[in-house]
């Protein structure tokens, strides 16, 4: 089984979740985007990531959810807590990266069971949003603190300096 690229996809995922992480830790959650606070942003964010990345139409939904939390656009009376949120961070990446962990390259091109779209073509839809949505939290942390999250690359990456700052001073 070859695990050339899949390898590096699950490093690039690994840096994609201290990403999400630092955004996590430096934004502030109550803040309002477009009406919504911005932790439903956090879980709109995780729970596609939950849903998407390894096959949307084999999935159960969390014991936290209920209808529309996942659509910030549309009220919803649930709140979670920071605890709760954390604690479906660490499933949502831990559930990633045990997927990484047995896929092959060859599988990337292939569809999973009742999916219109090949492994590469949902995670790489992921890499996107996600993405998308840590830009949104960094940006309303750099305009409601004037100071920017860190970002993590393949530098830091390369060179094993993740030495846990959250902001670019």
């Amino acid at each position: 089984m070859t695990r050339i690229l899949t390898e590096k996809i699950a490093q690039q995922t690994d840096l994609l979740f201290r990403n999400m992480e630092i955004a996590m830790k430096t934004c502030d959650w109550e803040c309002l985007i477009c009406g919504a606070p911005t932790w439903r942003y956090i879980y709109h964010t995780l729970h596609s990531c939950d849903k998407w990345f390894c096959n949307p139409n084999v999935y159960t939904e969390p014991a936290i959810h209920v209808e529309h939390l996942d659509q910030v656009d549309i009220p919803c009376s649930k709140v979670l807590s920071e605890e709760e949120l954390w604690s479906y961070f660490h499933f949502v990446k831990e559930k990633v990266e045990d997927y990484l962990a047995v896929l092959s390259d060859q599988q990337l091109s292939e569809h999973p069971e009742k999916c219109e779209y090949t492994v590469l073509e949902l995670i790489l839809g992921q890499y996107r949003h996600f993405m998308c949505h840590i830009g949104i939290l960094n940006g309303m942390t750099i305009a409601n603190t004037g100071r920017y999250p860190m970002v993590l690359g393949l530098d830091e990456w390369k060179a094993n300096t993740l030495d846990g700052k959250l902001f670019d001073e």
